[in-house]
């Protein structure tokens, strides 16, 4: 039984040094870009040695994976609760992209910095496909028609970056009169 209780203690403390790391490379993409993530700026900002962080990320792409995975992740739970829980979808997806502007700006930076890594980075794509398809998940409730999703998720990727680029207050309201548009379905429609 002592095995037991030992094995589950290295597990926790491994799972908690891998959280540490991840969050490392994040702050390390968010102050300089993804192009700053190295092993050993990546140890050096989680206080750690560079042998600790190839330990649990042994290439540069399985940190950077990991990071995006974190961020996607968060996103992705995100979007299911507002596909679950809210009467206005696109008011639920307008205000997360409003966060960009403001308490979320750091994370949708790191994740638009690695998704767009993602092109020249075969390894991140799959994860950075995620965001596109949460929004056209979410488009689909509003809409059976392909191209209205296809035209939301345009719109939401658009919106993030020029809130990004802007580092400006985001308008809820104007975001989500723009995805409505996008959308071209009538109000009373989209708030099914």
């Amino acid at each position: 039984m002592g095995d037991d209780t030992t094995t589950d203690r290295r597990k926790a403390r491994g799972r908690k040094r891998r959280a540490e790391i991840i969050e490392a490379t994040l702050t390390v993409v968010q102050r300089d870009g993804a192009a700053g993530v190295t092993h050993r700026t990546v140890a050096k900002e989680a206080g750690i040695p560079v042998s600790l962080s190839t330990y649990y990320f042994a290439t540069l792409d399985d940190l950077l994976v990991a990071a995006l995975t974190s961020v996607a992740e968060a996103y992705t739970a995100r979007i299911r609760h507002i596909i679950d829980h809210d009467d206005d979808k696109l008011r639920g997806l307008a205000e997360l992209i409003a966060e960009s502007a403001g308490p979320g700006r750091d994370r949708a930076l790191a994740e638009r910095e690695l998704s767009t890594l993602a092109a020249r980075r075969p390894a991140l794509r799959p994860i950075a496909r995620r965001w596109r398809e949460n929004v056209a998940e979410l488009a689909r409730h509003c809409t059976d028609s392909p191209s209205a999703v296809a035209a939301l998720v345009a719109a939401s990727d658009g919106l993030c970056t020029a809130i990004l680029i802007d580092n400006a207050p985001a308008d809820t309201d104007y975001v989500h009169t723009v995805l409505q548009q996008a959308l071209g379905v009538p109000r009373e429609t989209v708030e099914q």
